[in-house]
């Protein structure tokens, strides 16, 4: 093994012995943040004119009752177990995310395509004519595209697209008079592939378009600065000037030469993104009626159900520790420069 292997196993094997402890610090500042803000679960369950009676009850079947420290050991000790709990309705958390989460990966992967396909063209075309008007266009989409509020952008394009233009529909995730796909994935498009269902198919990507466009867009500001910025260094290196000299296109310069290196930065990027995209796209989910976990997590939230609240975002850390030891790994494999 040489000594770069060695560097990254010993590397990930820090990280790996490292994501239990980021995981506890996690689920103790849930589960403490929860129980300091105001509001009573069974207030919102039963309601305030609930009999005495019935809110004990419900007090005790949730163990609210016991000392937080009890509460706390307790539910360390379920997690240990791998189980997540139960929501106020019974339901298993782990039944939750099975059912609401493929929504949200469908929400995230067409989201991220949208994303990199935009910021790569904005990007690759404001480096490649630097100090002209598309460079100064470049930055003020990247400026726009960070600072506008999602559920603004969301709305707008809501009111404009679907509303006024009738181009998409307003929300929802298929058509309510319609079975959706059926399958053993969860996602409509992969079901419906499965099943040769174009029509199911065509109906589920127009259903994701507007919800698609609107993340994607917003978020394909950091890749086009990214992209901006390193193709901008990259373009003026010496292999570049090297390749000009010999008389091949500017085009081809840009597209074979220059921009593979500059993509190296652009991968621990999209990793991250794309876990942060199954946790974050809580405001598009809400604003678009989008049945994803991420969704579920706001009203689970606004309900101040301790459970799914604590198993959601246990569920999105472990994704996120997950995603940012495979991109480390992945960088390592695409540039050899890298050292641990």
């Amino acid at each position: 093994m040489s000594s770069r292997s060695k560097a990254l196993f010993y590397y990930v094997s820090t990280r790996l012995l490292l994501a239990p402890l980021m995981l506890f610090t996690i689920t103790t500042f849930v589960f403490l943040l929860m129980r300091a803000t105001p509001g009573d679960p069974v207030d919102v369950a039963l309601g305030p004119r609930a009999p005495e009676a019935a809110r004990e009850a419900m007090r005790e079947r949730l163990g609210l009752n016991a000392p937080l420290w009890v509460q706390y050991l307790a539910y360390m000790g379920r997690l240990l177990q791998l189980d997540l709990g139960t929501a106020l309705d019974n339901t298993p958390v782990t039944q939750i995310i099975a059912q609401h989460f493929p929504a949200t990966v469908e929400l995230a992967v067409c989201s991220m395509i949208v994303s990199v396909t935009v910021g790569l063209a904005v990007g690759s075309l404001a480096a490649s004519r630097p100090n002209t008007p598309l460079d100064v266009g470049g930055r003020l989409f990247g400026i726009i595209t960070y600072a506008v509020p999602m559920y603004w952008f969301g709305m707008l394009l809501q009111l404009l697209l679907a509303v006024k233009l009738r181009w998409f529909p307003l929300g929802s995730r298929y058509p309510l008079s319609a079975q959706p796909p059926e399958g053993p994935t969860g996602l409509y498009l992969v079901d419906s592939l499965l099943q040769v269902n174009l029509g199911q198919f065509g109906t589920t990507l127009y259903y994701l378009a507007l919800p698609s466009i609107t993340l994607g867009v917003l978020l394909s500001g950091i890749f086009e600065r990214i992209i901006r910025v390193n193709l901008k260094q990259t373009l003026r290196s010496d292999y570049v000037e090297a390749a000009r000299a010999r008389g091949i296109p500017e085009i081809r310069v840009v597209l074979v030469h220059a921009l593979k290196n500059a993509l190296i930065p652009v991968v621990t990027i999209l990793g991250l993104t794309f876990a942060s995209l199954l946790g974050g796209a809580v405001l598009t989910e809400v604003t678009f009626g989008w049945p994803g976990l991420a969704g579920r997590l706001y009203a689970a939230i606004t309900e101040r159900d301790y459970a799914v609240v604590q198993g959601v975002l246990v569920f999105f850390a472990v994704i996120v520790a997950i995603a940012s030891i495979v991109i480390d790994i992945l960088n390592a494999w695409i540039d050899p420069r890298i050292r641990y």
